[in-house]
């Protein structure tokens, strides 16, 4: 038995390091869409103390000051697991979404008096969503790199695709954790009103701090990835891991491939053109300027827009988080048969035509299911396309040399557009929802356009012809 494990590595190991790792994911979903339930209510709660100094602008900012943690975060990833390693960063990301968790259920603390809406309380509370911001960009960075590194190049691909799909997983839990949050506060809508300005946006605040805490304490027992401890000149280390994992033949050759690349040669960012960095750039604007995130935080209000009450429009909500489920695994099993342009360009269409129906129910004051139908075609299609494989091409289109400063700008271009695009949606909404919804119809013909004319196809290409296709 020694013998066949030395040879063939334990798949079962590697298994278990990976699903500690995307609970990160889990968490990053977690995180962003935990708001979706308690946004109403926190805008109740601040406006009865503030009254008209909770303006639009204000609420749109508390509903998305997380991602200016995200940029914070997506811009140290790069030090941090570079300094720390990528187990550390990943145990400094749980840290930080625990003590969100925490701070955002009673960021009064010790410091202020329970339940007395504040100017002084709405700082500690976006304190502690910016500090959530900072562990989802540390773990949107560092959790597909660990993963990526752990992993064998055979299987690279499918392990790193699960950590998109717990992020989906992630966002899909915490929409049926509101829901049983909201359903458990009482029997009627004023009670439950009340219930939820009262205390019941805490307690879905609070519900991220058990799988924080759990993958804070289960990220301890992973190993650091081989190709950080070769950098650090931990060479026993990182064969013991790989030994373990590929088997004592294979882990030898891959240890020494990793020491050939370990002192890689680095070229200027603008070695390749412009073009290159402006396309990443756009492809992360696009796959925030479609109006996705306004979806997904705001998802039980826009169905109560539409006519849904307060039960019915959160258990809407979980039935769009299993389709985002259904058709991100969709886009894992087309995206290297398919190729990435036509599915893209086809998400697309289908962002335009679900946006475009929705703004003429709008216009027209019609409500039913007409609307749940394609709000559910905007978020497959989106699903199916530019959720996932956006982060296949950022992680493809560079060239090897530039990769890690690329990305870098194309993951904070991504984040600083989500929280443009989240935080006018409520201004916006309250200029016209019809005309939002056919601003975000508009992003969507562009984006189209933009893969069609723009974006290379690089289905079956090989990460080093990156050189060659941008060089021409």
């Amino acid at each position: 038995m020694t013998s066949t494990y030395r040879k063939e590595g334990s798949r079962l190991y590697l298994f278990s390091i990976v699903l500690v790792a995307i609970i990160g994911g889990l968490l990053f979903g977690y995180d962003t869409a935990v708001v979706s339930g308690a946004e109403k209510a926190l805008e109740e709660f601040f406006r009865s103390g503030l009254g008209d100094a909770y303006t639009k602008a204000w609420h749109g900012f508390t509903a998305s000051s997380a991602l200016l943690g995200c940029v914070v975060g997506g811009a140290i990833s790069g030090f941090m697991a570079s300094r720390l390693g990528r187990k550390r960063s990943l145990i400094a990301a749980a840290a930080m979404f625990f003590v969100s968790a925490v701070g955002s259920w009673r960021p009064e603390s010790a410091l202020l008096p329970y339940g007395e809406p504040s100017m002084a309380l709405l700082a500690l509370f976006n304190f502690y969503r910016v500090l959530g911001g900072i562990g989802v960009g540390l773990a949107s960075a560092v959790c597909p790199m660990y993963i990526a590194e752990i992993a064998p190049a055979r299987i690279r691909g499918t392990l790193v695709s699960c950590n998109q799909f717990s992020i989906i997983f992630g966002m899909l839990v915490v929409y049926f954790v509101n829901y049983l949050i909201r359903d458990s506060l009482g029997d009627t809508a004023e009670t439950i009103r009340t219930a939820m300005t009262a205390f019941g946006w805490r307690r879905m605040f609070l519900s991220e701090a058990f799988p924080a805490g759990a993958f804070f304490l289960l990220i301890m027992l992973v190993p650091e990835t081989p190709r950080f401890l070769a950098l650090k000149g931990r060479d026993a280390k990182a064969f013991a891991v790989l030994a373990r994992i590929n088997g004592t033949v294979e882990a030898g050759t891959i240890l020494a491939d990793i020491r050939a690349t370990v002192h890689e040669r680095h070229e200027k960012l603008l070695t390749y053109g412009g073009a290159v960095i402006v396309i990443g750039i756009l492809l992360s604007f696009f796959q925030q300027a479609v109006g996705i995130n306004v979806v997904l935080y705001y998802a039980p209000r826009i169905f109560e827009n539409m006519g849904a009450t307060g039960d019915a429009s959160m258990m809407q909500t979980v039935v769009m988080g299993i389709v985002n489920i259904v058709f991100t695994v969709v886009a894992i099993f087309t995206v290297d048969k398919v190729g990435r342009k036509p599915l893209l360009i086809v998400g697309s269409t289908g962002m335009m035509v679900g946006m475009i129906a929705l703004a003429a129910l709008s216009f027209s004051d019609a409500i039913g299911t007409a609307a749940l139908v394609f709000i559910i075609l905007y978020t497959a299609s989106f699903m199916m396309s530019w959720g996932p494989i956006c982060w296949v091409l950022i992680a493809e289109i560079f060239p090897n040399t530039i990769r890690s400063q690329a990305v870098a700008i194309a993951v904070a271009a991504q984040w600083i557009a989500n929280f443009l695009v989240s935080a006018t949606f409520p201004s916006l909404s309250a200029w016209s929802v019809g005309g939002t919804y056919c601003i975000y119809a508009f992003m969507s013909l562009a984006s189209a356009v933009f893969v069609w004319r723009r974006v290379p196809e690089t289905k079956g290409r090989t990460l080093e012809e990156m050189s060659q296709l941008w060089r021409k």
